[in-house]
């Protein structure tokens, strides 16, 4: 969601001037939590989800699906939920919170407070999920539901696809040809974010996707619905200019990326190193988890080639001049920038050995007189590169009462840049006067249209987290093979065909080292020394073979960095490889077996990992798979690369059913899934987080 502050937003012609001030008092404010919080120590891990909903109102009559502009009133109403939760149905939980998004149609929800890392907090995510999905849709009209799809099939397309209805030429922020201004949520940030990052780049943004080519898709494709004529704006000709592009789904507004739906985690650190050390090593994750919860082949009416969302956001908020993206000698602008401010990391932070700086191998524009002022204050070369690479970007949105402030007490100069950063992982400092510590957010995700997917997947990545940390695990490999791998995970149906970089042998030598055998690992406290557990010993056991080649190979003694990674399958990355390789299914079983836990906590935790293991192993299919497949089996589909209304209708019932448990998708689900109408077993009564 992002920064949400009241006040009279400037336009980008009067914001422009004000760039360097966020940007140096920004800084300033990051100074003064460094100086109070750096040495900050003893947070025991914390977390927790943000999934996001778009509500969609069915028309059983006329078969259509469209998307309902009704976040203002069911927010109202859900907020008057905080203290009348339906305690028949979930006695003594946290009231879930629910906040707005950019879309008028979304709904971002959280549990309400966070989790620890107890076994019991981990078996209350899919309970706490679909909870928020009942209190949603017990707030709807009967024919409204509140819907984790990632993307919505028919946004954009000619005529009908909101209730209510508005006309694109009335778009006075995006100046889009496809979506209308009132798509937008109404507060201040979100029309000016649209706008300025229209206007400082110099055009719209322009999103063009491969279409996926059928049987009787025309060739060449130029797409009959796009408005090549229309004369509203004076954007409206970059279409028939060049902006859309033959054979591809082309989209030119904020909208298409950032109205779409993820899934978020975010984990409070032991303190700043583990937060450090925590984001690095899930960077290479990010691309792996992108691919395996791949949702979204359908956009703007049409069966794209690609399975994912990530493109297209990154797309949406492109505002990098001209200039900027190299396509014009810099006259007006000071530097070239490689990325969109919404893309992958460009740079691991962690001072750990582990971090070769033969790693961070991509060319990193930075701030350099910010960069100095880091350094000069204490700062350490990586943190101050990675601040001073994030201050590279304009503030886009500045309100004119928060102009001035005081840096000792705000950090909303820091959050304006920090905020619309939108990479694959964040970096969160310590919000001010906050109990609140360091923290990391996995953002590549894809949203799952049932809970039960969400919650394994969440899961999934507590635990792995918890077995780094806990281990010393070694994932590093150079930041430009992740960049080819987010590249990689979009492709279509990446988890069966595609092969992934990854690091060879993930041990390190203190991954080797025992514990008493009388310890017992404290999972919620990632400080405590006993968390490092013997029992993931045993997985290096034929793996370490310490003689002089595999410890150059592992980096120990500065051995090529290219002998370091291989490309795997997902099977691999996820199952493992033999002994050769356990797999992060391997690492996440081992520490399993550190905890105590019950025969039907440890069924539950083992079905969540198995719908990992077999979305791997392709016996089930990613949401973008199956989603790809219900199109091209429908009995009105013409094999054209269309997806009609009709179809669309279709897909968006069938999608309510399987979540409800009312339709079975044994191709989707393993066989035992039961839908929120029928699982009682996720039942939140004796446990809040």
């Amino acid at each position: 969601m992002g920064l949400l502050s009241l006040g009279t937003p400037l336009d980008w012609d009067q914001a422009k001037h004000h760039a360097e001030h966020v940007r140096s008092h920004g800084i300033a404010q990051f100074l003064n939590i460094w100086d109070r919080l750096k040495d900050r120590h003893g947070d025991r891990l914390m977390w927790g989800d943000e999934i996001e909903y778009m509500v969609i109102q069915l028309d059983t009559v006329a078969k259509d699906a469209v998307l309902s502009l009704c976040q203002t009133d069911i927010l109202a109403k859900l907020q008057t939920l905080t203290s009348n939760t339906d305690v028949k149905m979930v006695p003594s939980v946290v009231t879930p919170v629910f906040h707005p998004e950019y879309g008028r149609y979304m709904l971002e929800s959280t549990p309400g407070a966070p989790y620890t890392g107890d076994i019991r907090d981990l078996l209350l995510v899919e309970a706490n999920m679909r909870l928020r999905r009942h209190l949603a849709r017990s707030n709807l009209k009967p024919n409204q539901i509140p819907m984790t799809l990632t993307s919505f099939p028919r946004l954009g397309v000619p005529g009908r696809f909101t209730e209510p209805y508005y006309d694109p030429v009335g778009a006075v922020s995006s100046h889009s040809l496809f979506l209308p201004e009132q798509i937008t949520n109404p507060h201040a940030r979100f029309p000016t974010l649209t706008a300025n990052i229209r206007k400082r780049r110099g055009s719209k943004v322009a999103i063009n996707l491969p279409l996926y080519i059928d049987e009787r898709t025309p060739r060449p494709f130029v797409d009959p619905t796009i408005p090549w004529h229309r004369d509203v704006f004076p954007e409206d000709a970059e279409a028939r200019r060049g902006a859309a592009l033959v054979d591809h789904i082309y989209m030119d507004a904020m909208g298409f990326g950032m109205g779409c739906c993820c899934l978020q985690l975010t984990f409070q650190c032991c303190n700043i190193e583990d937060a450090r050390r925590m984001y690095d090593s899930l960077i290479p994750i990010g691309p792996i988890m992108l691919a395996l919860t791949a949702a979204s082949p359908l956009w703007r009416g049409y069966i794209a080639d690609v399975d994912c969302r990530w493109n297209v956001i990154a797309g949406s908020v492109d505002d990098r001049t001209e200039e900027e993206r190299g396509l014009k000698p810099l006259k007006h602008n000071r530097m070239r920038i490689p990325k969109s401010r919404y893309d992958s990391v460009d740079l691991y932070i962690s001072e750990t050995w582990m971090n070769r700086p033969e790693y961070n191998d991509n060319f990193l524009p930075i701030d350099q007189d910010i960069y100095d002022r880091l350094r000069k204050h204490g700062l350490d070369e990586l943190l101050s590169k990675h601040i001073s690479h994030l201050f590279i970007r304009d503030p886009i949105v500045v309100f004119s009462e928060l102009l001035d402030q005081d840096d000792c007490k705000s950090t909303d100069h820091f959050e304006n840049i920090q905020s619309t950063n939108w990479q694959s992982l964040r970096f969160k400092p310590p919000p001010p006067n906050s109990p609140i510590g360091w923290r990391v957010e996995f953002r590549s995700m894809e949203v799952q249209m049932t809970d039960f997917e969400n919650a394994a997947f969440a899961v999934f990545i507590v635990l792995l987290s918890r077995a780094i940390m806990s281990r010393n695990i070694n994932f590093y490999i150079p930041i430009s093979k992740v960049d080819e791998n987010m590249r990689r995970a979009q492709q279509r149906d990446a988890v069966n065909k595609a092969r992934f970089y990854f690091r060879r042998e993930i041990f390190t030598p203190t991954s080797s080292r025992t514990t008493s055998g009388a310890a017992t690992p404290d999972i919620t406290n990632p400080c405590d020394p006993h968390s490092v557990v013997s029992s993931l010993n045993g997985l290096t056991n034929g793996v370490g073979n310490h003689d002089k080649r595999r410890k150059k190979r592992r980096g120990l003694v500065g051995g090529n960095v290219k002998d370091e990674y291989v490309e795997y399958t997902m099977d691999e990355i996820i199952n493992g490889r033999g002994g050769a390789f356990p797999g992060l299914i391997g690492l996440v079983e081992a520490y399993i077996d550190t905890l105590d836990l019950s025969d039907a906590e440890q069924r539950k935790i083992s079905s969540y990992l198995d719908l990992v293991r077999r979305r791997a192993n392709g016996s089930l299919k990613t949401p973008a798979r199956w989603i790809r497949d219900f199109v091209r089996s429908h009995p009105s589909y013409k094999f054209d690369s269309v997806v009609s209304a009709e179809i669309n209708y279709d897909l968006v019932v069938a999608v309510d059913e399987i979540e409800r448990g009312v339709r079975r998708a044994p191709d989707l689900l393993p066989e035992d899934y039961m839908g929120s109408e029928v699982d009682s077993s996720c039942d939140q009564s004796s446990h809040s987080p």
